[in-house]
């Protein structure tokens, strides 16, 4: 009866860790390079022209000076299948942000979101835009508060996590909008990114828009602290480099909670 029970803990133990390893990897097959949209997302960018042209325009910051049709190019994915969309719009040549940046064409409050870009040359220079005020930095090279991953001026770079020039890479996003009673601001926006499958920033507040009017919705106001409680599309950034994206999916949320973890 004993060696009975002992075989039996012992097989429950086994069990358990089978079932826990199990989670894990569920877990972390919902992050990175190549993950698929989960139940009630909607695809945004597939690399398709199609996908490009029905769900974004450019942004009409003060320094637009593209027009319509959006002139980023599709082209083949350089390292898989497919095709993907580059960033390089003639009209950003030099780096004049703002001029041909893409905004989707619904605007969101909460969401999740998985975006993936891939830097072709030393030194490329993009963004991807939370609500079109928020910038996530994409920017080879630089691992400052400036740089790769951070949370723009507001977080250190995880430039550990990044896959490098050549090589697609992954945010994954939980955002909470910023919330407002009676037109005053009583939260900051919050968010916890996974870049590459790492977690990188759990819970982070977001103080203001960086960047000036020409960065995204508020960057003009009290030097870019005067955050409104108006919804936002998903922005990516025009510098005049080859940074291409794919992939790209968002799911509305509604986070009721000052918690953004996965």
């Amino acid at each position: 009866m004993k060696n009975t029970s002992s075989i039996t803990v012992s097989t429950f133990m086994s069990l358990l860790i089978i079932v826990l390893a199990g989670t894990i990897s569920t877990v972390v097959a919902q992050v990175g390079v190549g993950t698929k949209p989960e139940k009630g997302a909607v695809m945004y960018l597939d690399g398709t022209r199609k996908m490009l042209d029905e769900k974004w325009t450019y942004w009409e910051g003060p320094r637009l000076a593209a027009t319509l049709p959006i002139k980023w190019i599709v082209v083949k994915d350089p390292v898989g299948k497919g095709s993907a969309v580059n960033s390089n719009d003639p009209t950003a040549a030099g780096g004049k942000y703002g001029s041909a940046d893409i905004v989707t064409k619904k605007a969101f409050r909460d969401f999740r979101l998985h975006v993936e870009f891939l830097i072709s040359k030393p030194g490329g220079n993009s963004g991807v835009y939370l609500q079109n005020r928020y910038e996530i930095q994409v920017l080879d090279g630089d691992s400052t508060k400036h740089g790769m991953g951070a949370i723009i001026n507001e977080s250190e770079s995880p430039y550990h996590a990044y896959n490098g020039v050549g090589k697609w890479n992954a945010y994954d996003i939980v955002f909470r909008a910023a919330r407002f009673n009676n037109g005053t601001l009583t939260e900051k926006a919050m968010v916890t990114i996974y870049f590459n499958g790492k977690k990188v920033h759990t819970n982070h507040p977001i103080n203001q828009v960086w960047g000036g009017p020409n960065s995204g919705i508020d960057g003009g106001n009290d030097g870019g602290k005067g955050i409104t409680d108006t919804p936002g599309g998903l922005k990516l950034q025009a510098e005049g480099h080859d940074v291409l994206y794919r992939n790209i999916w968002i799911k509305e949320l509604d986070l009721k909670n000052a918690d953004t973890d996965f």
